[in-house]
């Protein structure tokens, strides 16, 4: 695989550990600090630590694992622990982990002392092809996700494929559910292609190709003001369902199995209202449907899921804000939904 450049920063893939340490040498930083979780201290710290000790000395903050710490608490935590390590303006911010950590150590590092730099090292499928790629940072609040944030692009993107040998099935499925999204949004060949390859292993060339599609689309519209809410397929409705089962759950959807969720309804709202084919409507719901587990969303949930989609932050004039598919491969932004489209979308996947 090469190396993508995307608008200001490189994302590796050859070599990508041997990189990061070349990165940090040529940096002549003042210091370094590497924020985790507790499973990716365990399962892929000891991956990276050899070459990283190298580097001389470095601090590492651990946060516990899980949607649950990417709040302003946790991210007080982390600029706390910079500050007791005496970082400065010139030290660097490793985020090794998932869309938690690159999310929250995003974040944390563009607004500590108004911003330090900071590179990803995403460790999960999902943050491979979807979080760490784009500028992204946030944090949520009050179970709303990533309601608060910046657009700040990383100095650097390193992709190990090897990490992914570490996750659990439902692991990959999470991230899977994203390459998906992005075959359905913007290239028919590639969705076309993961239906038919084995998906509980990607291979790499799959993952390199989302990273590709993200890239390109991010590229276009940094801060989001066009195309690059055609990656926002799926989310209107999946972040709410997966927002409700945070609250509610004692064993939470992943974030990819809600945006599964949300790209069978919205695929529906699209049937109705944008132009997908009923033929393509059944061969998206026929594909997610046997790669993830049914789940039950109860009618009495509704009014719930649609106050928290109120608070979307895609959301223009009070009104909600989907991003619908035209065709496979294509989409169109910013189509406004009712919510008796949005209950007719529900009840749809209910039904199935």
């Amino acid at each position: 695989m090469d190396t993508i450049q995307s608008d200001n920063y490189p994302i590796y893939f050859n070599n990508s550990i041997d990189e990061l340490v070349n990165f940090v040498k040529k940096g002549a930083y003042s210091k370094f600090f590497i924020l985790t979780d507790e499973n990716t201290g365990v399962h892929c710290l000891p991956l990276v630590k050899g070459k990283l000790d190298e580097l001389g000395n470095y601090d590492l903050i651990e946060i516990n694992a899980g949607e649950e710490s990417k709040d302003i608490d946790f991210c007080i935590g982390v600029w706390k622990m910079l500050i007791d390590f005496g970082a400065d303006r010139k030290s660097l911010m490793i985020n090794l982990g998932g869309g938690v950590v690159t999310d929250l150590g995003g974040f944390a590092a563009s607004t500590f002392k108004r911003g330090i730099d900071f590179v990803h090292v995403p460790t999960t499928l999902l943050s491979q092809v979807d979080a760490s790629v784009g500028g992204k940072t946030g944090i949520d609040i009050d179970s709303i996700k990533n309601i608060i944030g910046t657009f700040t692009q990383p100095k650097a993107v390193f992709i190990e494929y090897d990490f992914l040998k570490s996750l659990p099935p439902r692991q990959i499925l999470s991230g899977l559910a994203e390459m998906l999204k992005h075959g359905l949004i913007a290239d028919a060949a590639y969705w076309n292609e993961l239906k038919t390859s084995d998906l509980k292993n990607p291979a790499i060339q799959l993952v390199y190709r989302s990273v590709e599609i993200k890239n390109v689309i991010t590229i276009e519209d940094p801060t989001e003001k066009g195309i690059r809410k055609a990656l926002n397929f799926g989310h209107t409705i999946g972040h709410a369902v997966e927002t409700n089962s945070l609250i509610n759950d004692k064993d939470p959807l992943s974030h990819g199995e809600a945006i599964a969720i949300g790209m069978i309804c919205e695929s529906y709202l699209a049937h109705k209202k944008t132009g997908l084919s009923a033929e393509e409507l059944n061969e998206i719901t026929r594909v997610f449907s046997d790669l993830y587990p049914r789940y039950t969303i109860k009618e009495n949930s509704f009014e719930t899921l649609f106050a928290i989609m109120q608070k979307d932050k895609k959301n223009q004039d009070n009104k909600i804000n989907c991003t619908l598919l035209t065709k496979i491969g294509q989409c169109n932004i910013d189509n406004i939904c009712t919510e008796a489209e949005l209950r007719e979308s529900l009840m749809y996947y209910i039904n199935l």
